[in-house]
This record gives C-alpha cells, structure tokens and sequence, in this order.
C-alpha cells in the first residue's frame, strides 16, 4: 500500500466545475487584483470567523508581519512567542525589528504553557503571540487574562487553525488581530501562496490592507512604506468555494482523529492529551526511536513528516539569540520525538486500518 502524507484529489475533484467557473469569470471580467472575488471572500471568512473585517494578503508570513506593524510594534519591543512553533512566528517579529521572546508549551497539551507567559513578560513586552499549532486551540482565556493585566496586546498565528473553537468563539477571533495562511496544505488552502487577517477594529483593517498595498489607501497617495502583499482574484475565488466545504472537511478530520485516539495503543507511542478544541491540521505521534519509526513507516508505504526537527533557538537564522541546546528543553524534545501520520479528507478506512495497525505492531 502507498499512503501519501497529504492527498488533495479526493477534496478538489468534486469541485472541479466551480474551481473552473471562478477561473473563467475571472478570466471574462479580466480584473485579477482587488475585485470582487477578494471582496466576496474577505465578507465571507470574516462572518465565519465571527469578526467584522478580515483583509486578504499575500501569504500567512505577511500577515503575521503587518499586524505587528499595524501595531506600531517594533525595534526596543519583545513580543512572547512559543518555542515550539514554524520559525514563521518568530521572523514576522524579527522583520519588524522586535525580539522575539520565547515562552515554552505544555508537554501534554503542546501550546504555550500560560504559567510561563507571566514570567517572561518584561518592561519591554509588547504582545504575545498566541499560536494554535497543529490545529490545537491555545488557552486563549488564561491568555487574554494575562495580555489584559500587563497591558498587552494579544494577536493570534492561526495558520494551521481555520474554524478551530475555544469556549465558543472561533480562532483568530480573541485577539486584537488574527494571522491565517492559506498555503494549499492548510485545512482552508489556496491553490498558491495566500493569507489574511481578520479583526474587530476598521481601523487596523484599513491601515493593514494599505501596508500590503504599498501602504497606499488611494492610488498614487502613500501613507505608508508599505508592501505588496495582496491576495489576488483567482486566489479569493477558490477561498470562496473551498471555505462553504470547511466544516464538512473538518468533521470528516475530527473522525479520523478520534479513531486514532480510540486505537492505537503502543507503549513506545504517545499521543498528546485528547482535546475537543481541534481541528486536526497535523496530527503529530511522539516516539523516542522517531527517526526508526518513521523508516518502519516508509517501508510499508506510509509517507509520514515531522513538524518540525529542529527548534527556533537552535536554528542557524537565531543564532544571534545566543541559546543552546538544553535551554528550552520542552521544545527540544518535542522536535526530537514528534512524527506527522497521515490525515485528510478522503483517506479510506482501508488505509486507516493499515495505518493503525502499522503503528502498533512497530
């Protein structure tokens, strides 16, 4: 059998004809940047998300960098971001010209631990950052708890947590702003590079939308030194048709998930703690001997990743921070145990079978 990590074939194909149709009235109207399409689209993921203004971008990294600009956050500022985390968390601060701090996550649950934040926070603490990693919501309520008694701001990396709940509000709304990637591996993804941010206040939506558009708010008139980062027609357009399937997609993520939970049992193999408030865009595996089972797992055809080896302080790029290995231990080992085992919409019991059936005998 070949099971592949991911697999978009079985999602796409029944949408063929729409995803053809936004192609050809994009292609007949013959307006590819900021048209209806975008408008159509930023309307209906912020209803979704539940916030009133949500402004497309070029990729997630560019949402994440124009919030903190649109803050004012910037060089002097240290901004709390999770050891365990993409490295994209960590350079959007860097790009504005901030430090990023870095707090570490829970073993069990592996979102920033809220018991750490306070104790990181310094005179020169602007935000946190809040990621929902591997579709897991973070404890946004102890969170904002913190944010609110020292004055912070609160901003959300929810690029792999599209429709993820906490006590009844969807990611990215609990923040004064909420990143999201539409990278086509997301559980919402484009058919390219794409990404937005959404928030209750017009007027961070209005300076963020001119940041990506050269920081200009009427052509030629630049209030900004801006970029261009602009989520175009055709991207918007597919947005739309994917986004009505999103809850089908994610119910069909949260069944698989918990037959994996309800079988597989493996002494050498640790699954994080069980939580409702998830969205299953990774579902990671923990094991000592990770590197042999993921071998184990590519010999009978099961394609697996691992998100991610090596943690942001011992990465070349912030060797300037000065860490070492041992300084966030948690994070370190969750990058030495962690594997990815397939999960999408569209895997068949058959191969689900296998899978769990594969890890366990391992």
């Amino acid at each position: 059998m070949d099971i592949q990590y991911a697999n978009f074939k079985k999602m796409h194909e029944p949408l063929k004809e729409e995803f053809s149709k936004v192609y050809n009235e994009v292609f007949e109207a013959q307006w590819f940047i900021q048209g209806k399409k975008l408008e159509k689209f930023e309307s209906e993921f912020a209803e979704y998300c539940g916030s009133n203004y949500c402004v497309g971008m070029g990729n997630g990294l560019d949402a994440l960098q124009l919030m903190l600009r649109a803050c004012d956050i910037g060089e002097g500022d240290e901004v709390i971001v999770p050891s365990n985390t993409f490295i994209a968390t960590a350079l959007a601060v860097s790009y504005v010209g901030a430090t990023p701090v870095l707090v570490e996550p829970t073993l069990d649950h592996l979102e920033v631990d809220p018991d750490r934040i306070e104790e990181a926070i310094t005179d020169k603490t602007k935000a946190i950052i809040a990621v929902h990693l591997y579709g897991r919501m973070a404890d946004m309520t102890r969170i904002c708890e913190i944010a609110k008694k020292h004055n912070l701001y609160v901003f959300e990396d929810t690029a792999q947590a599209h429709g993820a709940m906490h006590k009844g509000k969807k990611a990215g709304s609990f923040g004064t702003v909420g990143a999201f990637s539409f990278y086509p591996g997301k559980n919402l993804g484009a058919f390219g590079d794409a990404g937005a941010v959404i928030t209750d206040n017009k007027e961070l939506a209005d300076k963020m939308r001119a940041l990506g558009n050269y920081g200009s708010t009427k052509k030629y008139k630049h209030d900004y030194k801006g970029v261009n980062s602009r989520l175009d027609e055709l991207q918007a357009g597919f947005l739309s048709v994917k986004l009505k399937k999103l809850d089908e997609w994610t119910k069909e993520r949260v069944r698989i998930a918990n037959i994996y939970y309800d079988r597989i049992k493996n002494d050498k193999i640790r699954l994080p703690k069980y939580t409702e408030e998830n969205v299953y865009h990774i579902f990671p595996v923990f094991c000592d001997d990770r590197d042999e089972l993921q071998k184990y797992l590519a010999d009978k055809g099961i394609h697996t990743l691992i998100h991610y080896p090596t943690a942001i302080h011992l990465q070349q790029a912030y060797a300037d921070m000065g860490k070492k290995a041992g300084d966030y231990p948690i994070a370190e080992k969750i990058c030495a145990t962690e594997l990815s085992i397939p999960l999408y919409p569209g895997l068949t019991s058959e191969e689900i079978d296998y899978i769990v059936d594969a890890l366990n005998a391992f």
